[in-house]
């Protein structure tokens, strides 16, 4: 997409429903009260963000009879947050026309910007019609999803702005542009609204107000709410016969896909990619793609409008897609993936994705995702360095094998890695293994990595120099780095003090690591650094918080029901007693 977004045709209609008071205790003499009663509103909404000032300036636009409606300075919030993004994003446009055709590392990371910030300007569209569609009780039910679509704008803000990094003078002068003119706004703005939203509950208590979930004719499964055949409500006739049949045995003999791929011809096409282009405009439901037995050597991305796909091959050790692009060769981690998803609601299953460039590629990426509420089951995720890119938005990995050396789990998502086997390979002799490297930069991002019942061991090229070669469980990428280790069996190569740092005593005040009921002799936690931000054993109360059930949140319900109606299996809670 190239040219301008026009503000207007995004810009927020803020519908002002029951007009809530706010109590004056004082009003100043010779001021207006109508203001005196907007300052007040203003206060308590800007409380608990980091940059009052800015935040007050941003939400003095909210006057008259909206002064006194939580849901007009939300609405307020949301919409200069997007302002900001189609901002950077007509800059980086602009950047494009100008410098563009003069460097290949230039155009890669300029064109990366574009489509990050296009998928920005998604996720605010989708915060901005939540707020302007819906009650602010309906509003406060669905927080987790606007905290969710702003934390993703904050990671595509960060992704365009590290594909600049160890660039040469040229990339560098364009990166200080775009971080004074427009990227370090959206960061800021789009901070000062998710600290808002994450304070919900407790500013619409300053206005007397308190909503309960009523579940009328609908039942609750754990924190799930799902109706009588124990799907949600939400859920189409059409995907509730589908997964019906995912359910039972010999599920691939029963599914009827779409289109079928195979390398010796006998579907309708003998690429992924083409498969994937197929998907109908306008298509609604499930979009069902059979990859049969191959090694399938090509780039794929999934495109964004093609929600809710499905795919599916004979088994990782048959159905495999591979390749080695990688940043030692010149090009842009983002776009070294074998593999890319941008669509909400991607499932894969029985697959592997795989980058072959070895340790001595440096970053290569075997898989990056950045679709919401998507899930990949059965798969193996293969490579060293940078293997499984987690972008964005809410993920989930369950049954899969992920191997590498560095960071080789990274991003800037709310990612659940359960019941799975993590692999650590050897990496060059100077080199040193880090299982994670989350990017969470703001301490209201609803973002980190959680694993859990999964076990943590060495490739048998490792094994004999496990030790000389030291492996940790993650290191701190960004100032708020959270991660959480749990109910999972780790090996006896995992170093002593567990965690590794960044850059000196960067991040380790500020980052949240913890583990949880984790067994074998890599669990034990007496040598474990000594870090502010490192919680050690933490309790089950604690642990709570990153089970699927509340970590995963998405729509009125805290919980996993996302997951449930696409009856991929997983544990809602704690899996071991």
């Amino acid at each position: 997409m190239s040219g301008k977004i026009i503000v207007s045709a995004i810009s927020l209609i803020l519908v002002v429903g029951v007009a809530i008071g706010v109590v004056v205790a004082v009003n100043k003499k010779g001021e207006d009260p109508e203001i005196q009663s907007q300052k007040k509103s203003v206060s308590v909404i800007c409380q608990n963000t980091d940059d009052q000032k800015l935040c007050h300036d941003t939400l003095s636009s909210v006057k008259g009879l909206d002064a006194a409606d939580p849901k007009a300075y939300i609405g307020a919030a949301v919409k200069a947050s997007m302002d900001s993004v189609i901002k950077a994003f007509n800059m980086s446009d602009r950047l494009t026309t100008e410098h563009g055709s003069k460097d290949n590392g230039i155009k890669m990371a300029l064109d990366d910007c574009k489509d990050l910030l296009q998928s920005a300007l998604h996720s605010m569209e989708l915060s901005t019609n939540l707020v302007q569609n819906n009650s602010l009780q309906a509003v406060h039910f669905q927080s987790s999803d606007i905290r969710n679509w702003l934390s993703a704008v904050i990671s595509y803000q960060q992704a365009c702005m590290e594909g600049f990094d160890d660039g040469n003078d040229g990339e560098k002068k364009i990166k200080e542009q775009l971080h004074v003119q427009s990227m370090d706004h959206v960061m800021k703005i789009t901070g000062i609204t998710l600290d808002i939203v994450s304070s919900l509950s407790h500013i619409l208590e300053q206005f007397g107000l308190k909503f309960e979930l009523k579940s009328g004719s609908r039942r609750l499964l754990g924190n799930v709410e799902v109706d009588k055949e124990g799907y949600p409500s939400w859920f189409s006739a059409a995907d509730r016969k589908l997964l019906g049949d995912l359910q039972r045995k010999g599920w691939r003999s029963r599914m009827t896909p779409n289109v079928v791929v195979a390398k010796d011809g006998s579907g309708q096409f003998k690429t992924i990619s083409e498969a994937i282009n197929s998907y109908p405009k306008g298509f609604s439901g499930r979009y069902i793609i059979y990859v049969k037995a191959g090694v399938y050597d090509e780039y794929i991305t999934v495109p964004r409008e093609a929600v809710n796909t499905l795919m599916y091959g004979d088994g990782p050790e048959l159905t495999i897609v591979t390749g080695r692009k990688n940043f030692a060769e010149g090009v842009k981690t983002m776009q070294t993936a074998t593999f890319a998803n941008t669509a909400d609601g991607f499932i894969a299953k029985a697959m592997t994705f795989e980058n072959t460039a070895g340790p001595d590629g440096h970053q290569a990426v075997a898989l990056r995702n950045q679709g919401d509420t998507s899930a990949f089951v059965g798969c193996h995720i293969l490579g060293y360095q940078d293997t499984l890119y987690a972008q964005t938005n809410r993920q989930f990995y369950r049954n899969c094998v992920i191997s590498g050396t560095i960071d080789f789990i990274f991003g800037t998502s709310a990612t659940l890695i359960q019941h799975s086997l993590i692999i650590c390979r050897k990496p060059n002799d100077n080199q040193f293994n880090t299982i994670t490297a989350d990017g969470t930069a703001e301490k209201n991002m609803a973002t980190g990595i959680v694993i859990q019942d999964c076990n943590i061991v060495p490739e048998q090229a490792l094994f004999p120099v496990r030790f000389q070669i030291k492996s940790y469980l993650g290191r701190p990428w960004k100032q708020y780095s959270k991660t959480v280790v749990m109910e999972s069996t780790l090996g006896d190569f995992i170093h002593p003090e567990g965690w590794f740092p960044w850059a000196g005593s960067q991040f380790l005040d500020t980052l949240y690591y913890a583990e949880y009921n984790n067994a074998g002799p890599g669990a034990n936690v007496d040598g474990r650094v000594k870090w502010k931000g490192y919680r050690g054993l933490i309790s089950k109360e604690e642990a709570a918080q990153f089970t699927a059930a509340q970590f995963l949140k998405a729509g009125p319900e805290a919980g996993t029901n996302w997951l449930k109606a696409l009856h991929v299996p997983h544990s809602i809670g704690f899996v071991k007693a």
